[in-house]
């Protein structure tokens, strides 16, 4: 019983004592969330869980710093329960990018899902994370969308090329990593128009064979750069989820994303939003969902300039492609053959409410669409299942 004890103050007993020994004020907010996590009897010493301490949450007023980070990455080495650790939206930098990456390399790492998106982390930051990834094997899941990779007051010429070079490493690195699934990296802030890390990223897909899902949603990928990383994507064999939201992809772009589609074992989920296919990039996606053996089953395209020829084309893939489940088409021009085709898919059943975002209405004998607020879903790694969330 006692040694039961010991196991579940562990960590807050840890993270008391390194304060003390790195000379680093104890955060009362962070020991709260800890003491309450490992209170007698809450937590058995065989469970793991995620650790939460998101700097948006309401529950703390002072957000993670650094020197904080660093009392935690040696907590972790000395308690293989935490398997998750989420410190999203602190003002988390470099420093403390590197004590996490640190922490990571060490054999002894059990963290399986990272969340660093909107901290403060550059270039270096990125750069430290991407080389720890070449040695470590637990990790499955890592974000970080939001950060500053590069500029930081200042848009000079060697901010534009090291933000790209922090991107790209992350890219390098997953050439040797085979342990990650899922990489949101969207919104990094980028200001080189280049698209160096595509490069990278395309290199990466050709030999990587464990990542499932990969998310570069706000990256400013553009027709050029969606044909480079098309390149890996077709010699890819493990990619399951696809983001691509909010970039700059036109007609051409989705014509190179069809044809990946047409050779794709493995691709399922594919987010288009908010980019301009238009109708010949839809109707290009569709001819490649029409093809025998497709494997894609959600598809969003919504906010795409699309008008009728090119959803009524949708329409008719999903008719024919059995596989595909969910299709999310709001913010394009729904006119009424629209309206009737999607309300036909509804109402016999090929297409269930709860898998699109519009629903069929009738006005003074008219057919028109409302928008239904669902969408596709935003992860399909399930990581650590068995995780206690605090």
């Amino acid at each position: 019983m006692a040694a039961d004890t010991t196991m579940n103050k562990t960590f807050a007993a840890f993270y008391q004592e390194f304060c003390v020994q790195l000379k680093i004020n104890i955060n009362k907010d962070v020991l709260k969330i800890l003491d309450k996590t490992f209170k007698s009897g809450s937590v058995c010493s065989s469970r793991t869980f995620t650790l939460d301490l998101p700097g948006n949450g309401g529950r703390r007023a002072q957000r993670l710093e650094d020197e904080d980070v660093l009392v935690l990455s040696k907590c972790l080495q000395n308690d293989g329960r935490v398997t998750g650790l989420d410190v999203s939206y602190n003002n988390i930098s470099d420093g403390g990018a590197k004590h996490l990456a640190d922490a990571l390399q060490l054999s002894s790492s059990a963290l399986k899902s990272l969340d660093l998106k909107f901290n403060n982390i550059q270039a270096d930051g990125a750069e430290f994370l991407a080389n720890s990834l070449k040695s470590n094997s637990s990790l499955l899941s890592l974000s970080l969308s939001g950060n500053q990779f590069g500029d930081r007051g200042g848009v000079s010429m060697s901010r534009m090329l090291q933000a790209d070079r922090s991107v790209a490493a992350l890219g390098a690195a997953l050439n040797c990593n085979t342990a990650l699934q899922a990489l949101d990296i969207s919104r990094p802030l980028l200001f080189s128009r280049q698209e160096e890390w595509a490069v990278h990223f395309s290199q990466m897909l050709t030999v990587n064979c464990s990542l499932l899902e990969l998310h570069l949603g706000r990256m400013g990928l553009t027709d050029s750069g969606m044909e480079t990383l098309t390149e890996g994507l077709t010699q890819n064999r493990s990619l399951r989820y696809l983001d691509l939201c909010c970039n700059r992809v036109t007609r051409d772009g989705a014509h190179h994303l069809a044809e990946v589609l047409k050779r794709s074992k493995t691709l399922e989920i594919i987010d288009l939003s908010s980019n301009r296919i238009e109708d010949e990039g839809a109707v290009h996606l569709s001819e490649a969902m029409a093809t025998p053996g497709c494997s894609l089953k959600e598809l969003s395209v919504c906010r795409n300039c699309i008008r009728t020829e090119g959803l009524l084309s949708l329409a008719q893939a999903v008719k024919h492609n059995q596989s595909l489940t969910h299709i999310y088409v709001w913010g394009n021009r729904l006119d009424e053959p629209v309206s009737q085709v999607f309300s036909e898919l509804i109402s016999s059943g090929r297409l269930l409410p709860e898998h699109t975002d519009v629903s069929p209405y009738q006005v003074d004998g008219r057919l028109f669409l409302a928008q239904v607020f669902q969408g596709l879903r935003k992860q399909i790694c399930c990581v650590d299942r068995d995780h206690k969330r605090t």
